[in-house]
């Protein structure tokens, strides 16, 4: 499938809030290919030159829902100082969590979401995430902290349903948390 601004559904979509499906294991065709469409979006929507070429929103992660597909896949490319965190997960679930919150100092954003809504996004400072990974060709356990964890969060909440919004309180949508790690 060849993803780009057109194919990516908005949460004016009322499909955006559908609860995504597990899906088959080992992957079907048809699922490699869409979880490998995904991932080489998320790559190629990071190359500026290339985003610009293809009309690609830059991004660091995408769920299939967000193709309009209620199948449990999701994508994420994370580059950090200590290099790039990447996983392409079927059914990913988090197994557990720190009690420390993170957050995005400046908020976050999403491909869905033309709408500015600031604000902080308290997620786990920590995750350890379950599932089958594409680019490794197992299951995997993903232990991640930092931007990468916030991202698998926030791609794990499509599943659900959930946008990144629902989570800013209305009432101090930019509150401080002293314990939390900002990123």
């Amino acid at each position: 499938m060849k993803i780009n601004s057109e194919t990516i559904i908005l949460d004016s979509d009322p499909r955006i809030r559908t609860k995504s499906e597990k899906v088959e294991l080992p992957l079907s065709a048809q699922d490699r290919q869409l979880l490998e469409d995904m991932l080489t979006y998320v790559r190629r929507s990071q190359d500026d030159e290339i985003a610009q070429a293809e009309g690609l929103q830059p991004a660091v992660g995408i769920a299939a829902i967000q193709l309009g597909i209620p199948k449990q896949l999701i994508a994420v490319v994370v580059p950090e100082e200590d290099g790039v965190h990447e996983a392409a997960l079927a059914n990913p679930r988090i197994v557990s969590e720190s009690v420390q919150n993170g957050y995005l100092e400046n908020g976050e954003g999403c491909l869905s979401v033309k709408d500015e809504h600031p604000g902080h996004v308290f997620r786990h400072a920590r995750i350890k995430v379950r599932g089958y990974d594409l680019i490794q060709d197992k299951n995997v356990t993903i232990s991640a902290e930092g931007y990468f964890a916030i991202a698998l969060q926030h791609e794990i909440d499509h599943l659900s349903g959930i946008l990144f919004y629902d989570r800013i309180d209305e009432n101090d949508p930019w509150k401080e948390d002293p314990e939390a790690e900002v990123i």
